[in-house]
């Protein structure tokens, strides 16, 4: 599971360390890279294990064929997907696409999300997580608990 949050900073050549509790969970689940893609809600990048995007590619083949819908989630998610394979040390190289798309430039923040995780520009995620803070609090009664 990807937990808690990490940051690191781009190197001369453009690449980043992946922190290592998420190249560990990724390599557990028979993976030496992630999917990123931008994000849909946020100014952040989408980081996701190849069976999770295998997932939503099932769920969008399972559209209708002539319905827009389908291409419109083939277009955003799948066409703007990369796969980053890590180098022998841990880290990847994001696209210029998709360091534009978070505004990121030298520092990045990697936001565990349990089975996914994101990476944010860090003035953009505290800005984001003191939202998310207050609007998760409101929010809480509609958690659901299996006791």
């Amino acid at each position: 599971m990807f937990l808690s949050t990490y940051e690191n900073r781009i190197d001369k050549k453009g690449r980043v360390s992946v922190p290592a509790p998420f190249r560990s969970y990724l390599s557990n689940l028979g993976y030496n890279g992630v999917i990123c893609y931008p994000s849909f809600n946020n100014q952040s990048i989408e980081a996701w294990p190849q069976d999770r995007i295998e997932k939503i590619s099932n769920s969008i083949d399972a559209l209708n064929p002539f319905d827009e819908k389908k291409d419109f989630f083939s277009t955003s998610i799948l066409s703007e997907s990369i796969n980053l394979q890590f180098d022998s040390e841990g880290r990847i190289s994001l696209t210029s696409k998709l360091l534009k798309h978070a505004k990121i430039k030298n520092s990045m923040l990697f936001v565990g999300q349990g089975k996914t995780f994101q990476i944010w520009e860090p003035t953009n995620f505290e800005k984001f997580r003191v939202t998310a803070k207050k609007k998760s609090n409101v929010n809480r009664s509609s958690l659901k608990w299996e006791k």
